[in-house]
């Protein structure tokens, strides 16, 4: 598979089968992932790994966890002005609207959004940290990092969600997989196989077109 072609394939996955994935192949991915740039080679992420048996057994630590955590930071800005408000509403009502849930049915909303805290059935996936002294330009480093791995998923057959989603339960995911205090959670990654079956999966979010973001000068 071309790069361009991974590209245009991959997909935020939320159906997943129980096709394991090996541990094996998640390393190779992870270390062929780790050739992506960072500012002065740092390679700030930090990455723990929830697979095979460790995956039911996550499951049940967070069903016993209380789930009123603070935030480990805000996904998106309070007020997001338009166009940005915009497109992030627009691929919300897409994937409902895919799912057959309509706007006044906030507990099947509400009940999808909380898949998240399942991966979305992902039989296995790995949660990415960041040193708490590290600022925004770390962080882009991530972005690199993560968009590496998904990439290369999908050249291996494999789909992929990348969840921020998982910054509001960071204290448990912190204690379930040992992360050390000086460590922040940035995301969840959710990894298996797609369910061709699933309707949800057949979402692909809009582009805006080049001329409203790219200028040459």
């Amino acid at each position: 598979m071309k790069v361009s072609e991974a590209v245009v394939a991959r997909r935020s996955i939320r159906s997943f089968l129980d096709t394991p994935v090996s541990d094996e192949q998640i390393s190779q991915l992870l270390e062929k992932a780790a050739r992506a740039p960072s500012g002065g080679n740092v390679q700030p992420w930090r990455v723990f790994v929830i697979n095979d048996s460790t995956m039911p057994k996550f499951h049940q630590f967070l069903a016993d966890t209380d789930p009123r955590e603070t935030p480990a930071y805000e996904i998106y800005p309070k007020e997001l002005p338009s166009p940005y408000r915009d497109s992030r509403f627009k691929v919300g009502e897409d994937m409902y609207k895919l799912l057959n849930i309509p706007r006044d049915d906030k507990p099947s909303r509400f009940a999808h959004l909380a898949r998240n805290f399942k991966f979305f059935d992902a039989p296995a996936a790995f949660f990415c940290f960041i040193d708490k002294t590290m600022g925004p330009p770390q962080w882009s480093d991530l972005g690199m990092f993560l968009q590496t791995f998904m990439l290369l998923a999908q050249e291996e057959g494999l789909d992929t969600c990348a969840q921020e989603a998982w910054a509001n339960r960071s204290q448990a995911v912190a204690s379930f997989v040992g992360a050390e205090d000086n460590l922040m959670l940035f995301c969840g990654m959710a990894i298996g196989y797609k369910n061709p079956e699933a309707d949800v999966n057949s979402l692909v979010s809009d582009r805006a077109p080049l001329e409203t973001w790219a200028k040459f000068v």
